[in-house]
């Protein structure tokens, strides 16, 4: 056959191009915390096709050529984008990061009512056509709307995955690394409940090449510390708040945080990750609800809840942090 295009006549086809892409994810939202988790996930070769989808279909054009013209220097991801979810078919992962902002003299309940009412339509746009992907929640409040998204998308468990506390870890693991002068990846320790004012750092397990601080100084972490480690955990807590106040809005950590997630699953790698996943029965918990603990991820999501050792002070706490967010939950309408 004669050839009748410059493509034609550059190429000789021998097999029918795939259209499957072997590791899609969706980003839903693309706001500031959703286009550095695209570019953490593009930039990473995470994926191998990236699909952005919102309401607001200029900037969403803008975000996805802006996006595509970086392709040169990288290993080639394809970006698509609309404001149908239609582009977000054949997913292995979507992630929800679209939301409402908390306005002036607004309750947290409020807020989270409001951004129910976005997930009553996302989610089910999403499952349409990604029915098996894996569900990451990003928007806040994270616990609660994790829970949301579980009961919207009628998906198992183990498939709906809330960012959580894993970044609040990553903070703890620095901060800690910052005082003790060696790196971060060096410094293991874990905040676990609420992505919130209630979470809880465990002191108990935090630890240097084996080596747990608690048995140096069995204060640290108390208010009865004279090195005031516990300021530490207090500094977690308002990262967040300081960030905002000073730049407007928290966006590359929670990005690079995404990131890693979806590779973990995508990889199967087995990691074990302080998320927001279903938390009754372990630690005591009495209530439905969803909060941060130590998990596994891989291909199917959260493969396995870590039975980790608490002591007494944060097995209460972790209780306390899950009626907290029982609360909230309770004022929920669905």
């Amino acid at each position: 056959m004669e050839a009748t295009t410059l493509a034609d006549q550059l190429l000789v086809r021998i097999a029918e191009e795939h259209d499957h892409a072997s590791a899609k994810v969706t980003v839903v939202g693309v706001g500031q915390v959703g286009m550095a988790a695209a570019f953490a996930l593009m930039t990473q070769g995470v994926v191998s096709e990236l699909a952005l989808v919102d309401v607001v279909a200029d900037k969403l054009r803008g975000e996805m050529m802006d996006l595509q013209h970086g392709q040169a220097f990288l290993r080639t991801v394809k970006v698509v984008a609309s404001t149908d979810y239609a582009v977000s078919k054949g997913s292995k992962i979507c992630i929800v990061t679209a939301g409402a902002r908390q306005k002036e003299g607004e309750s947290r309940l409020e807020l989270v009512q409001r951004n129910v009412e976005i997930f009553k339509f996302v989610i089910p746009n999403l499952m349409k056509y990604s029915p098996n992907c894996i569900l990451v929640i990003v928007s806040n409040p994270v616990d609660v709307l994790t829970h949301v998204a579980w009961k919207l998308s009628g998906l198992p468990q183990n498939k709906v995955i809330g960012s959580g506390t894993m970044l609040d870890s990553s903070r703890f693991r620095f901060l800690i690394s910052e005082r003790l002068k060696i790196a971060p990846q060096s410094c293991h320790g874990y905040i676990i409940g609420e992505h919130g004012d209630s979470s809880v750092a465990i002191w108990s397990a935090v630890n240097v090449a084996g080596t747990r601080l608690q048995d140096i100084c069995p204060q640290i972490g108390t208010s009865s510390d004279p090195e005031n480690w516990e300021q530490i955990h207090k500094d977690v807590i308002n990262s967040a708040y300081e960030i905002i106040k000073l730049k407007g809005y928290t966006s590359w950590a929670i990005g690079i945080m995404v990131s890693a997630l979806c590779n973990a699953i995508l990889k199967n790698q087995k990691f074990v990750y302080t998320l927001s996943t279903l938390a009754k029965d372990y630690h005591g918990i009495k209530e439905e609800v969803f909060l941060s603990l130590p998990v596994v991820v891989g291909e199917s999501g959260v493969t396995a809840v870590f039975n980790q050792k608490l002591s007494e002070d944060e097995l209460e706490k972790i209780k306390q942090s899950a009626k907290t967010l029982h609360v909230v939950i309770s004022g929920v309408k669905m």
